[in-house]
């Protein structure tokens, strides 16, 4: 896996675009698709959750599980979703 930081936010971003306004994508979609059909995957996710937790703190979206918004800094425990925040 290469570092990517920059790479992440825009492949969470684009998969969120292509999205309703009010639906939300798992982590997991976009560790997946940086990884491509055959990649490791879960070697994304802890970069994903970061990247995240960036673009929560800046409200470019949400951290959720289920109808609760967590806290841009976590901790998390569980599965979570993301979706657009305020300023996206």
């Amino acid at each position: 896996m290469k570092d990517g930081t920059g790479r992440i936010q825009d492949c969470l971003l684009e998969l969120l675009a292509r999205r309703a306004p009010e639906a939300s994508i798992c982590p997991s979609e976009v560790a997946r698709h940086l990884a491509g059909d055959d990649g490791p995957w879960r070697d994304w996710m802890a970069p994903v959750r970061e990247a995240a937790q960036r673009l929560a703190a800046a409200g470019t979206i949400e951290i959720t599980q289920g109808a609760t918004v967590l806290p841009a800094q976590g901790p998390f425990h569980g599965p979570i979703r993301l979706r657009r925040g305020p300023n996206f």
